[in-house]
């Protein structure tokens, strides 16, 4: 990914002060890619751009110009960092102007002249100099402003020293209100400076040539002299009269200039002692320099010092230069180590790393510090890790209450939906699917969240940095280009290829202690023995719940999202994805687990309250548990990238299946519990029936109690409710959220609720029917009735009367609680007394005429009474009832059969009306 490079900053100058053409070093960060990214350069608001040397992105060499501001900032721009900032500033000094024969305490070089378009210093002689004013005429300058002039001359300069002069600029700037007259004048001078410069010695000549021929004839004449007086050394000769006057002539010229000669030696001598001095002065005083540079955090002077003191004394073999050099080496050895354990120091920013590494590498230190503060860094986040889970291992001890279970659970971790049946308190209409505990510890999140955000937290935040420690490392620039030019960089880039699998442990080290430290507080089953001992310690009396597992989720997968984000290779990080998908399906097997738990307790929630369709609101609160459990699922079900489906192992898809049946089958065992509790254990005073309701139950009285066959009917109700719906919107509910096995998991749970609702509707009827029909042969044969020996029949006898009674007793109670119920239920009672009719008729072995007559009247208004509600199999039982009797014979018997039934069903008219009214109109809806 592209980044825009940072704007230039300065840090450092050496040295910080001076005087116009000096020679300085500039040091800081960003300061360019290449010469050619380097657009701007001032000192103390003067250009030195046409000076500047770009060494590296940290450092730049140039000379100060003649700023004129005494101390400024110094402000580089480049083309891809704009332009820059200073922490530092350079004072400019002005220098201070000797004369010749004044005494100074110290030497002044002398002035030196910079030739840009050369590069070189070049000594010049003061009558030398160019004039400040080339031209000989008065200087006016003008009104027109710098900027002006640099956008009108783009790349040119009024200087007239400087390569790119434009004589226009200089005009315009010096003499813009200057006559034309002045300017021809000027031009007239400037031709005479070069005439005369052209003249040079052959001038000088001309002027003095009649000394020279007086000189000459001179010489002549003392020529001629002397050979008219001879060669020898005669006292009072002409050769020895003009030696005499050359010895005094000598003598006087000594005596005058002895003074200004003698200054000059001992200036010279000064000069060369002060000079020497001066140079090892530097050596002396180096030692005591380091030192208090040292504790100013001036590394880079230091650094700066020792190198120069190397070059000019490494290899001295002067004893007292070679005793200071030890020293210095001392001192700055003392200082590697200072600087080595200042970086292995912890915690460290990556500026301060990265600033001592490369402290380091100009001082030549031994080894490679970078890759020892890479190691320290990587054993500084493991001990963090580590001493993190022991703090919150030791807080959890020593604070157990913080650590109050999410969910309960016995020591195999799960227990029969039977066995929690058996723990249920009655609870008031309005109570929470909680049990009535003291619930104020949930607000609390649990140690082990607390440790899981705390410990991402840390390998996030330190993680980066170290990344980008090697990366550095690995490119080289954690290096100045002092390193750069004796070849360190190369031998590091070498060094970091050769460790890129040792690297690659650490980071799979820090990954895997991690996952494991995560493992051992959430999932300690999923390590070994060994591991747990180094990972583990938790107290493990309970699990967190799912919300709490979903949470630490979402933490993981952020964690894995800001570590992606570093580029870090994805065969690094699969560990973490490991560990986010056994969370997510332990998240999503805690979550069922407790949905679980969560159905179990509706039983106290049951208030037997029953609506227009015959049910209470417990199938709605089992539906509403389960889209509560899904909906809490719903990001842990979710993949994000480079995640897989938690359903891709058979495995996982098998034990959510049959998570998924237990829960449904936990409400099942409910639906039993209920349907078989005692009544002494049920809490009745708080029913009432919806007065909405047009059945007749709905205008009794709220504090009426239920009997058991209305809790069985209620129950029954619900099942069927629950096949026609419920079950039905639950396994949409599990399709929706990509659950597998749906098939599997209807057609079980609705195997189970069959077979339940069978056996609670076996019971009612058991209930029902067995008094009805243990009550027929009784009342057939009360008072001694005898099929043998009878008198013609008058009417239906009583017996047949009260089964109907009591039939339409069972409608009527079963109407009550659901109209839904009523067919099937009257249907079974209805074929348990067609099948006791048929049974006491076979066993009749002799029926009189009138008994014939009696029996006939009987089981015909019986099976006309019950019409509506008969089935195959009751209508055969009352065919076989009546073929068991012997025929009519007469036409007689035919009639007086009709007339009796027309008068019991006259006279049960209201009874029979309201049974067939209600149960016809049962039908139509």
């Amino acid at each position: 990914m592209s980044r825009a490079r940072q704007p230039p900053l300065v840090t450092g100058i050496s040295p910080k002060e001076g005087t116009s053409w000096t020679k300085v070093t500039i040091r800081g960060e960003n300061l360019g890619t290449g010469p050619a990214d380097l657009i701007g350069l001032t000192i103390c608001g003067h250009s030195c751009l046409l000076t500047a040397e770009w060494m590296s992105a940290s450092k730049i060499v140039c000379r100060v110009g003649q700023a004129k501001n005494d101390k400024g900032d110094i402000i580089v721009t480049t083309k891809s960092g704009g332009n820059g900032t200073s922490t530092v500033s350079f004072k400019l000094l002005k220098p201070e102007k000797i004369g010749i024969l004044a005494p100074s305490a110290v030497w002044v070089d002398e002035m030196n002249y910079y030739d840009m378009r050369t590069d070189r210093n070049k000594g010049i002689s003061p009558l030398s100099l160019r004039p400040a004013n080339p031209l000989g005429i008065d200087i006016d300058k003008g009104k027109v402003p710098q900027k002006d002039l640099e956008e009108l001359f783009h790349g040119m300069s009024g200087d007239f020293t400087s390569e790119n002069f434009s004589a226009t600029w200089y005009l315009i700037e010096n003499h813009s209100s200057t006559s034309f007259d002045q300017l021809k004048m000027a031009a007239n001078n400037l031709r005479k400076q070069a005439n005369k410069k052209n003249e040079g010695s052959l001038a000088y000549v001309k002027g003095g040539l009649s000394t020279f021929f007086e000189a000459q004839d001179a010489l002549a004449a003392i020529h001629q002299k002397l050979e008219a007086d001879g060669t020898e050394k005669v006292e009072g000769s002409m050769t020895q009269k003009l030696e005499n006057v050359l010895n005094r002539a000598s003598e006087t010229a000594d005596a005058l200039f002895q003074e200004v000669l003698g200054r000059k030696d001992k200036a010279d001598s000064t000069r060369n002692a002060l000079n020497v001095l001066q140079r090892f002065k530097f050596l002396f005083n180096l030692p005591l320099n380091i030192e208090k540079n040292i504790q100013k955090g001036d590394y880079d002077v230091v650094i700066n010092d020792y190198e120069k003191a190397k070059s000019l004394f490494g290899k001295t073999e002067v004893q007292v230069f070679k005793k200071v050099y030890d020293e210095v080496e001392t001192r700055i050895e003392a200082l590697r180590k200072f600087l080595l354990d200042k970086l292995l120091e912890t915690p460290s920013t990556l500026h301060d790393q990265k600033r001592y590494i490369r402290y380091l590498s100009d001082l030549h230190a031994h080894g490679d510090p970078a890759w020892q503060c890479i190691g320290a860094q990587h054993k500084w986040i493991l001990q963090l890790m580590h001493n993190c889970k022991d703090g919150y291992v030791k807080e959890q001890k020593s604070n157990p209450i913080l650590h109050s279970p999410m969910l309960d659970l016995d020591n195999d971790g799960r227990r029969s939906p039977k066995s929690r049946l058996g723990q249920t308190a009655s609870l008031k209409r309005g109570s929470s699917f909680q049990s009535a505990r003291d619930d104020s510890w949930r607000d609390k999140t649990p140690q082990q969240v607390t440790f899981v955000d705390k410990l991402t937290k840390i390998v996030v935040g330190q993680l980066p940095n170290f990344w980008k420690l090697w990366i550095s490392y690995v490119n080289g620039s954690l290096f100045s280009e002092t390193a750069e030019k004796s070849g360190q960089i190369e031998r590091s880039k070498k060094n970091a290829r050769q460790r890129q699998n040792d690297f690659k442990r650490m980071i799979q080290e820090v990954m895997q202690s991690l996952v494991k430290l995560i493992r051992g507080a959430l999932l300690p089953f999923t390590l070994g023995e060994g591991e747990l001992r180094q990972y583990g310690g938790w107290e493990m009396k309970s699990e967190l719940s799912g919300v709490w597992l979903t949470h630490v989720v979402h933490t993981i997968r952020l964690s894995y999202e800001s570590l992606s984000a570093l580029e870090i290779p994805n065969d690094m990080l699969q560990t973490i994805q490991d560990l986010i998908l056994d969370l997510r399906v332990r998240c999503i097997m805690v979550t069922l687990e407790h949905t679980a738990e969560e159905v179990k307790r509706l039983t106290e929630k049951e208030d037997w309250i029953v609506d227009n369709e015959g049910i209470t609101s417990l199938p709605a609160h089992f539906e509403k548990c389960i889209i509560l459990a899904l909906q809490s699922l719903q990001g842990v079900l979710e993949c994000k990238p480079g995640e897989t489906s938690v359903f891709q192992s058979q495995k996982i898809q098998e034990e959510v299946c049959h998570l998924s049946i237990g829960i449904i089958q936990v409400f099942i065992d409910c639906l039993e519990y209920l349907s078989m509790k005692p009544d002494g254990d049920v809490d009745n005073t708080h029913l009432s029936m919806d007065v909405s309701s047009p059945d007749l139950f709905g205008s009794m009285h709220e504090d009426i109690s239920l009997s058991s066959e209305q809790r069985l009917l209620i129950v029954l109700s619900n099942c069927r409710y629950l096949e026609s719906h419920t079950f039905l919107n639950v396994a949409e509910h599990f399709e929706k959220h990509s659950f597998q096995g749906i098939e599997k998991i209807t057609q079980v749970t609705m195997a189970s609720l069959k077979e339940l609702d069978q056996r609670l509707f076996e019971t009612y009827i058991e209930l029902k029917a067995d008094p009805i029909v243990g009550s027929l042969e009784p009342g057939i044969y009360a008072g001694y009735f005898d099929w043998k020996d009878c008198l013609s029949p008058t009417g239906v006898r009583n017996y047949v009367k009260e089964a109907l009674v009591s039939i339409i007793a069972v409608h009527a109670e079963v109407f009550t609680i659901s109209k839904e119920l009523v067919p099937r239920v009257l249907a079974r009672i209805v074929e348990a007394v067609a099948e006791e009719i048929s049974r006491l008729m076979q066993c009749v072995s002799v029926f009189s005429k009138n008994g014939a007559l009696q029996a006939r009247l009987e089981i015909c208004a019986l099976r006309d009474a019950v019409a509506v509600c008969l089935t195959s199999e009751s209508r055969s039982s009352f065919k076989q009832a009546l073929e068991a009797l012997p025929q009519l014979s007469s036409g007689a018997d035919k009639k007086l059969l009709e007339e009796l039934l027309n008068k019991f069903k006259s006279s049960m008219h209201l009874q029979i009306t309201c049974f067939q009214a209600a149960t016809s109109g049962m039908l139509k809806t």
